[in-house]
């Protein structure tokens, strides 16, 4: 039997607050993330991500106490992330009650910060973001937030960070985050074929039928979402009823 493919909702975090915004500007407020992650717990979620979108290091203790606050809401697995830069910093959230750390710009900078991480939790928990931008005939890696080029192609990033130990990698468009436009199936097709490892698709679902797409498609063994689920378009619920009709294997809520 093939494995069901997981619904993962995503809760951008800028202080104490969810925020949402498009192509990874013009943030608005989405709401209490406890709440949130307790309203997504019982609506079916396989998954919930929290990322710290500000992460400068004064905001950090706020940060772990909304990873503390939203585990304790959650019987899902959680994945963490944003502004961790060092073991310490990963052993921070795990402590706070994630399940999964993940990095981004920092492991553009220092690889070995994956392999790091893969030898202390296990692969299992090592989820490398990589926000992706097309750039001509490829897609490059982009940093601090989706603003910056690492001038690094974005399927051979994957592959080295899968070798360094990472065990998920969720990738993001950065060309279709918060457009509602659908997910970037061309993109998350090549990503999905160049590694042995489940890829997150992110950036651009409104409607159940993107889901489906990106999952028939563009091979990807998950997809997250936020403005899709903050803003009640869709509810989880309604959404893998849908994809279960389609013929994509899901976990259905009780």
């Amino acid at each position: 039997m093939s494995l069901a493919h997981r619904i993962i909702p995503c809760l951008d975090t800028d202080g104490e607050r969810v925020v949402k915004g498009v192509n990874f500007v013009g943030l608005r407020d989405a709401g209490d993330p406890v709440v949130l992650a307790a309203r997504y717990n019982a609506e079916g979620a396989d998954e919930l991500v929290v990322l710290d979108i500000a992460a400068a290091r004064d905001r950090r203790p706020t940060f772990l106490e909304t990873i503390r606050r939203a585990a304790a809401e959650l019987t899902i697995p959680l994945t963490a992330g944003g502004g961790i830069r060092t073991l310490e910093d990963g052993r921070a959230v795990v402590r706070a009650g994630a399940d999964k750390v993940t990095v981004n710009t920092a492991a553009v900078e220092r690889p070995e910060l994956i392999s790091e991480l893969s030898r202390e939790f296990g692969a299992q928990a090592v989820v490398l973001a990589i926000d992706a931008k097309r750039a001509g005939n490829h897609w490059d890696v982009m940093v601090r937030g989706g603003r910056e080029s690492a001038s690094l192609d974005a399927i051979e990033w994957a592959r080295m960070s899968v070798a360094r130990g990472a065990g998920e990698i969720l990738l993001t468009s950065v060309d279709r985050d918060g457009t509602q436009s659908g997910f970037d199936v061309a993109l998350t097709g090549a990503i999905s074929r160049a590694v042995t490892v489940p890829v997150i698709a992110s950036g651009g679902a409104k409607s159940p039928e993107h889901f489906a797409e990106i999952f028939q498609e563009g091979a990807a063994d998950a997809a997250l979402a936020a403005s899709i689920f903050h803003d009640k378009v869709r509810s989880i619920r309604a959404l893998k009823e849908f994809l279960a009709a389609r013929g994509v294997e899901v976990r259905l809520p009780c």
